[in-house]
């Protein structure tokens, strides 16, 4: 039996339950009206994988029921499962632990269909805040209804708070600049996702950029002016992955910059119940080194840096909020840390397999509360990083257990478009669900069996490692493509460029191309065993096996011309960008607003122009 996040107290006892065509899911006395959304739920799950309807109920359970019952003798996080001969009780001390009950039997029904093997399961988790954190602005800005499966697949693995990364892509209602090219979440769409969260025991926290990583709004004539930097509309007129990633920091000694990034915070936190609110407040690269380079000599860069967050920690702790902010710059400042409002939230990130814990050791011993940050590694691949996610997402969830973290995030950024298609995150989205739950001792392949079981319905449990092979397919990379283009605009000299391919194994193409070929025939055998509905993830991963075939090849092609080499498949490479490209903007719209495609889309055209106008030259 498989039970994810995997339960402390599981005993399976012989025979079996055996749901009928009289079953019901009966909701008693004791179950608040919220309670309805489960009863939902499990009846889906009943009717997918066992064929049955049973209805749903109040009053009191009879032989052959589903029995929810909310149970003051249990602690408030703590739930139950009894599976036994002639009924089925599913208890929990509070609403929300009555819904991980729920997930439980949805899981062991997806497995046994109507014939349930009779089970004691009696669990709670570690920690109390298990979220996920998704990157709306760098690239994918998904869909309201994709949101809400996301949403879905967390209440399934029982996490219980969700961030969306914002920076410009909320219709701020007066920003007007902002509106030109983007596709942004609507007030609409944030309220409702709201409450589609709370439904299903899921805390939607707004988590906005206030202080650094704000090009699109810092590169405006309206605004440009509250830039560090002096060039920022300048460098807004031309698009640069990179520049997003390391410029537009806010100039802090600007007298109207406070004002108008409370008034940003306070549109956005009214659209949100919860009392949490997430300043960002990360990799200010540029502070002190602009327009407030004065105030940062008289008064030292970490000063500044927590002078500018209290003020909008005060402020929100006026409004009856808990802040929250990135760790990264406070870390080199411990001595800072005791300025910091009491209550407020550190989130503290590291994405390597061997992260250290000295950031964690050091926000520990200055007091700080703090969450843990890792990341399911889909940033600037066309496939997510499988194993390297499961590596430091358990390392990281066990530095929370043992400094004292009050919760884990689990990070899915978008570096240079999050090209990376939704679903390849999953894996990496339930490595957190188990690591943050408990102290699980699953290795990486036997967990990623689980996973490709219960979530993808292969009966072969290979997906998931599969993928993780898949991963590992690049030679020229999304990242080298973009510089290369990037720096080639800009004029950069031409021996800076060279030492891309100098890094660049080019050499490995037909090894790694030839794997290619060979993962495509397994994709096929693997696809048999998937359940249908599933079957999506089959094209998501020929696409970017196609592209990762099709860019490598691009590699190839350049390293051959700078060696003085001719060669001769440039037409049909340029071709093959562009079909790659057809199928990959397909499936991105079938999950996602345009957001950063336009952007994707001219870094394809301009390498299949780039190999057509060489091919001329050498006709």
């Amino acid at each position: 039996m498989i039970v994810l996040p995997v339960p402390k107290k599981l005993e399976e006892k012989d025979g079996t339950f055996r749901l009928g065509l009289n079953t019901a899911i009966v909701m008693d006395s004791s179950c608040p009206q919220g309670a309805y959304v489960y009863a939902q739920m499990l009846k889906e799950e009943i009717s997918a994988w066992a064929g049955l309807s049973p209805q749903i109920l109040r009053g009191e359970p009879q032989a052959g029921d589903i029995r929810m019952q909310v149970d003051s003798e249990l602690f408030d996080e703590q739930y139950r499962v009894e599976i036994g001969e002639n009924s089925v009780m599913l208890c929990g001390g509070s609403l929300t632990a009555l819904g991980y009950a729920v997930q439980t039997l949805r899981q062991i029904v997806r497995q046994y269909a109507g014939l349930l093997p009779q089970v004691h399961i009696k669990d709670e988790p570690d920690l109390k805040n298990r979220g996920y954190y998704h990157d709306l602005t760098r690239g994918r800005i998904q869909t309201l209804d994709n949101l809400k499966k996301l949403a879905d697949v967390m209440a399934f693995y029982k996490l219980n708070q969700l961030q969306l990364y914002v920076e410009h892509t909320y219709l701020f209602r007066n920003m007007t600049e902002l509106w030109r090219d983007d596709t942004p979440m609507t007030a609409e769409e944030v309220l409702e996702l709201d409450q589609y969260c709370y439904d299903r025991g899921i805390e939607l926290v707004p988590s906005l950029s206030t202080f650094g990583h704000l090009y699109k709004l810092l590169s405006t004539k309206s605004y440009s002016e509250y830039c560090e930097l002096e060039d920022s509309e300048e460098t807004g007129r031309r698009f640069s992955f990179r520049d997003r990633m390391d410029h537009h920091t806010v100039n802090v000694s600007h007298p109207n910059v406070m004002n108008f990034i409370k008034g940003m915070i306070k549109e956005y936190m009214q659209l949100f119940r919860t009392d949490k609110f997430n300043i960002c407040a990360d990799e200010t690269f540029d502070l002190g080194k602009g327009r407030s380079k004065e105030l940062a000599d008289e008064k030292g860069l970490g000063n500044l840096y927590v002078d500018y967050i209290m003020d909008l920690f005060e402020f929100l702790v006026e409004h009856g909020k808990k802040p929250m902010f990135w760790g990264d710059i406070i870390c080199k400042h411990p001595e800072l840390v005791k300025r910091i409002p009491e209550g407020t939230v550190c989130l503290n990130w590291g994405y390597s397999e061997s992260q250290p814990d000295t950031e964690t050791r050091i926000l520990h011993d200055g007091g700080a509360i703090q969450y843990l940050c890792p990341g399911v590694r889909g940033w600037n691949t066309w496939m997510n990083l499988m194993e390297g996610g499961y590596q430091n997402i358990r390392l990281m969830c066990g530095y929370a257990r043992k400094y004292d973290a009050v919760g884990v995030l689990n990070t899915d950024w978008g570096d240079f478009g999050h090209i990376n298609q939704p679903i390849f995150s999953i894996p990496g989205l339930i490595y957190g669900a188990v690591f943050s739950w408990g102290d699980c001792k699953l290795d990486y392949e036997e967990l990623s069996r689980q996973i490709s079981v219960l979530e993808f319905g292969d009966t072969s449990g290979r997906l998931v490692d599969y993928l993780e092979q898949v991963c590992h397919m690049s030679v020229f990379d999304w990242w080298h493509a973009v510089v290369v283009k990037e720096w080639a605009e800009r004029g950069m000299d031409r021996e800076k460029i060279l030492e891309i391919f100098h890094e660049v194994k080019t050499d490995r193409v037909p090894e790694k191309n030839q794997r290619i070929e060979e993962l495509e025939d397994e994709l096929r055998r693997v696809s048999r065993s998937l359940d249908s509905k599933n079957r999506g993830i089959v094209e998501c991963t020929c696409v970017s096996l196609e592209a990762q075939r099709c860019w490598n090849e691009v590699g190839l092609y350049l390293a051959g011309l700078e060696k003085g080499e001719t060669p001769d498949n440039g037409r049909k490479l340029a071709a093959d960008l562009e079909r790659c490209l057809y199928h990959y903007r397909r499936l991105w719209r079938e999950s996602s607003k345009e957001g950063d495609l336009p952007h994707i889309t001219k870094v394809f055209c301009w390498y299949a122009d780039l190999l057509r106008d060489t091919s001329k030259k050498k006709g």
